[in-house]
C-alpha cells in the first residue's frame, strides 16, 4: 500500500476489501493504486440495481457510498448538480420544494427485487439509463444529464459537460457514460436537467384485447397534438400458474369498473388543458365507440407510480426481460407473446416488460433472436435462480461488441471497473 493510502487506511478499507473514500481526490487516490496492481474491482452504491448485469469476479469493492448530497441547485436555471450516490428520494424531495421534478421518471427497481421501494442513487440510474413511461416524449435520463466528474480507470479525473440547458457541439462524454453499467468511470459527481412539474393529470383507459386496435392506437396517439405523456397496454395475465396473478390487485381503482386488458393514456396539465386534450382525443380516436373510463389525479398518480415501480412483476421469480422494438414491428411480438407469457407495453409501443417462467430459459434465446430480427435489443433486468448465463444479459452485435471494447480500452486500459458486467471479456 503507497505512503497516501496508508495515511487514509482508517476511511478506505474494511476487513470485506472495500473501500469507502469520502471525496473525488480519495476516488482517485484509490483507483490509482488499483490501476498499479491491475486489481479488478466492483463499483457499488446502495446495490439497488446490482443484481442486474454479469456476476463480476473481483478482489476487491470500491463503495462510492459517501459520496451524497446536493452541491448545487438553482430552480430559476432548471439544474441540480449533486454528488453521485445521492439518494433520488433526496434530489425529489427537494425539487419538490420548488414544484419541479425529474422528468424522465425514475424506475424503482426495489420492488421485483425484494417487494418494497428503494429507488436507489442519482449515479445507479444513470449507469444504467432506464426511464420511466414520459420517455417516449421527454427522452431518456441520457437527454437529462447536463454534465458529470469521475475518475477513470487510471485514476484521472474527469469531467464533461456543464451547468447550462442549451446544445453543444463536440464529444460528449455524458452521452457515452450513461447506461455503461460503471464500466467507465467512476462517477463523484452529476449535474441534472430538471423541469416544472405538470399541475395535474388525468388518465384514460379504453378496455379491449385487440391487437390490432392496440398498434392503431399507439400509432395515432405517437401523431396526436395532445401531449399524451403516457401510454401502456397491459393485457391479461396468461393462466400459467408459474406465473403471479396480481395484475387485478395491482391495479384497483375505483374508476376501473372493467376487467381485463386495457390501454391506458396519461393527460397532464391544468383542468382545462386537460378537458380539451381529452375531447380532441375522442374525436382523434373516436373514443366514444370504445369501452373507457377516466381515472381522475387521485388516482392517475397512483397508477403511473405503480407502473413505473414494475409492480406487475413485484418479486419475481422468473426471469424479467426489457426489450426496445421500432413500434411499427409491435404487431409481430404480440402475436408471438399471445397469452403465453405475462408482459406489458410501455412508451407508446416501444418497450415491452416480458415475464419468461424459470424453468424455460431456452425461451430466453428464443425471444432474443426475435428482437434482432424486429431491429430492436433486450436486456434480461432479473434472472432466475435456474438461469445459467449461457444466454448473453444484453443484446449486441459484432460492430457494437468491438466499439464497446475500444471505448472500454479508452477509459479503463486494464479492466478495473466491473469487468464483464455487460460484455464478457470486457
Amino acid at each position: 500500500m503507497s505512503t497516501e493510502m496508508k495515511k487514509n487506511s482508517q476511511i478506505f478499507q474494511d476487513s470485506n476489501n472495500t473501500y469507502y473514500p469520502e471525496d473525488e481526490l480519495q476516488v482517485s487516490s484509490v483507483v490509482k493504486e488499483l490501476y498499479k496492481k491491475k486489481q479488478p474491482t466492483e463499483l457499488i452504491g446502495t446495490s439497488s440495481k446490482s443484481f442486474i448485469g454479469n456476476k463480476i469476479q473481483s478482489a476487491k469493492k470500491l463503495s462510492l457510498s459517501k459520496l451524497s448530497g446536493i452541491i448545487e441547485y438553482l430552480p430559476e436555471e432548471l439544474y441540480i448538480k449533486v454528488k453521485a450516490n445521492t439518494p433520488i428520494e433526496v434530489v425529489e424531495k427537494e425539487l419538490e420544494k420548488n414544484n419541479q421534478e425529474l422528468a424522465f421518471e425514475p424506475i424503482d427497481f426495489g420492488f421485483i427485487e425484494s417487494g418494497k421501494s428503494n429507488k436507489g442513487t442519482i449515479a445507479g440510474h444513470l449507469s444504467c439509463n432506464f426511464a420511466g413511461s414520459r420517455r417516449f416524449k421527454v427522452g431518456s435520463i441520457r437527454d437529462h444529464i447536463l454534465g458529470f466528474r469521475g475518475v477513470n480507470g487510471k485514476g484521472d479525473i474527469i469531467k464533461s459537460g456543464g451547468t447550462v440547458v442549451k446544445n453543444v457541439t463536440g464529444y460528449d462524454l455524458s452521452k457515452l457514460v450513461t447506461g455503461s453499467f460503471g464500466t467507465l468511470v467512476a462517477l463523484t459527481e452529476i449535474t441534472l436537467k430538471v423541469l416544472p412539474k405538470k399541475k395535474s393529470s388525468n388518465t384514460i383507459t379504453i378496455n379491449t384485447d385487440d391487437k390490432k386496435l392496440v398498434n392503431e392506437l399507439f400509432e395515432k396517439i405517437s401523431s396526436s397534438s395532445s401531449e399524451v405523456s403516457g401510454a401502456v397496454y397491459i393485457p391479461e395475465e396468461p393462466k400459467d400458474e408459474s406465473y403471479d396473478h396480481n395484475k387485478e390487485m395491482v391495479f384497483k381503482f375505483n374508476d376501473l369498473e372493467n376487467k381485463g386488458s386495457f390501454v391506458a393514456l396519461r393527460i397532464d396539465g391544468d383542468k382545462i388543458s386537460i378537458d380539451e386534450k381529452i375531447k380532441t382525443l375522442t374525436d382523434e380516436l373516436e373514443l366514444n365507440k370504445l369501452n373507457t373510463t377516466i381515472l381522475d389525479v387521485h388516482q392517475s398518480t397512483p397508477f403511473w407510480i405503480k407502473i413505473n415501480n414494475l409492480e406487475l412483476f413485484t418479486q419475481t421469480k422468473n426471469n424479467l426481460l426489457r426489450v426496445v422494438i421500432p413500434p411499427s414491428q409491435g404487431k409481430k411480438l404480440m402475436q408471438y407473446l399471445d397469452n403465453k407469457y405475462k408482459y406489458y407495453i410501455d412508451w407508446c409501443g416501444s418497450l415491452y416488460w416480458i415475464e419468461v417462467q424459470s424453468k424455460k430459459n431456452a425461451k430466453v434465446g428464443e425471444i432474443k433472436n426475435l428482437i434482432k430480427e424486429l431491429g430492436g435489443y433486450l436486456t434480461v433486468i432479473k434472472t432466475s435462480n435456474e438461469y445459467d448465463y449461457e444466454e448473453t444479459i444484453f443484446t449486441v452485435d459484432d460492430t457494437r461488441l468491438l466499439i464497446s471494447e475500444k471505448i472500454k480500452k479508452s477509459f479503463d486500459p486494464k479492466r478495473i471497473f466491473n469487468p464483464g458486467k455487460m460484455y464478457r471479456g470486457i
